[in-house]
């Protein structure tokens, strides 16, 4: 008989126990919780310019345009309902955009659409859910059409207009 046991069977009435093995496995929980979301890619919060091009004061034609130049880049987690909502820029007046003047109050009004085909108007606030099939390269549909009125004073008319994202 090994040494412990023999002083554990002579000191029973003093309590002594066998020393009992040590657990040598053990589990624990791994979780990670992933929130869908979207982020703008490439450090630019610019959605482009919109550019009418130049035109003469005395120009009635109907003008449209798309952003260009560096476009803001979103990625999404797939299946985020992302929508977008313009405000009416620095120059809006009843319910109406308009581009104003450098320098002057002359103002030419233009109207902003979620199509090429100038069918679904982009409201002043309203929130339009942006449809995209791939969640790592979403455009934003912004089209610009504008009616000349012919009768303005030459100069470069302008207008800044907020986007928001919502998800």
């Amino acid at each position: 008989m090994d040494m412990p046991l023999r002083a554990c069977l002579a000191s029973v009435l003093l309590g002594c126990t066998l020393p009992t093995l040590a657990a040598t496995t053990s589990t624990f929980q791994v979780d990670a919780q992933i929130l869908a979301g979207c982020l703008v890619v490439g450090g630019t919060s610019s959605v482009g310019v919109l550019d009418f091009g130049t035109r003469s004061a005395l120009s009635t034609a109907t003008v449209s345009a798309a952003p260009g130049g560096t476009r803001l880049a979103l990625q999404c987690t797939p299946g985020v309902a992302l929508t977008m909502s313009l405000d009416g820029g620095r120059n809006s007046d009843a319910g109406l955009r308009h581009l104003q003047r450098n320098g002057g109050s002359q103002r030419v009004a233009y109207q902003l659409y979620a199509d090429a085909g100038f069918t679904t108007l982009l409201g002043i606030g309203a929130s339009v859910p942006l449809v995209y099939g791939d969640p790592t390269a979403i455009a934003l549909p912004i089209h610009g059409r504008s009616q000349l009125p012919g009768n303005v004073p030459a100069g470069l008319y302008t207008d800044v207009v907020q986007v928001t994202l919502s998800w």
